[in-house]
């Protein structure tokens, strides 16, 4: 297949992106370009045990902290909070949009990643932050501050959307294999056996070295 059929299948506007690269090798931007669905593809597999192991890891500090499932309930009592109640209602409006019972797990598997990311701004340090670090056990003490986890957890939420968008996520391979070392970074703070069990499923490396030798 052509440059002809790439654009007219999948638009002029995301192909350019490729065929501009490579503006004498349309054969290779067409390579890239499928690598790219392949790293994507190979991402999702570590981000999505990235995401549950997070959500449920800060679900049950939560848990703890308010003293019921429901948590999420009491947010819109306690003052400096109620602004993350907008959210839950969403979630919620969701559910019974779809006719099910609303329910605790199944509010928190309906709050976006922005959700539970957001908990680490500053504007809540006050009140979440000392329950939500016990989400992170294998974090070191010296380093378990709140600026410490924020800033790698919303770098990871901006590419996992990235990739669950079907955005270009491969133009930089270093910073790529950065990417891939911050989420298993993380994940070993969640657990420190999630990593050992994230690589037996773990295609991104091979992807990664794959494109290297092809030149892109």
């Amino acid at each position: 297949m052509d440059r002809h059929f790439y654009e007219k299948v999948f638009s002029t506007q995301r192909m350019d992106k490729y065929f501009n690269r490579y503006p004498n090798d349309e054969a290779k931007a067409i390579v890239h370009y499928k690598t790219n669905i392949e790293l994507s593809e190979a991402f999702y597999a570590v981000l999505s045990m990235y995401e549950v192991a997070f959500r449920n890891s800060l679900n049950r500090e939560l848990t703890e902290y308010f003293g019921t499932v429901d948590w999420y309930l009491k947010i819109a009592s306690v003052s400096g909070l109620k602004n993350l109640n907008g959210s839950i209602q969403t979630a919620q409006k969701h559910i019974a949009n779809r006719n099910e019972t609303i329910t605790a797990n199944k509010v928190i598997a309906e709050l976006t990643m922005g959700f539970w990311v957001r908990l680490f701004n500053a504007e809540y340090e006050l009140i979440l932050w000392k329950p939500l670090r016990k989400a992170f056990p294998y974090l070191e003490k010296s380093e378990r501050q709140r600026n410490n986890v924020s800033a790698p957890i919303n770098k990871i939420r901006d590419f996992r959307n990235r990739v669950f968008h079907h955005e270009p996520i491969s133009w930089n391979l270093y910073r790529l294999i950065e990417t891939h070392e911050r989420i298993l970074k993380v994940m070993g703070w969640l657990n420190e056996d999630l990593p050992k069990v994230a690589k037996e499923i773990d295609r991104v490396p091979n992807i990664i070295k794959n494109a290297r030798q092809s030149g892109i």
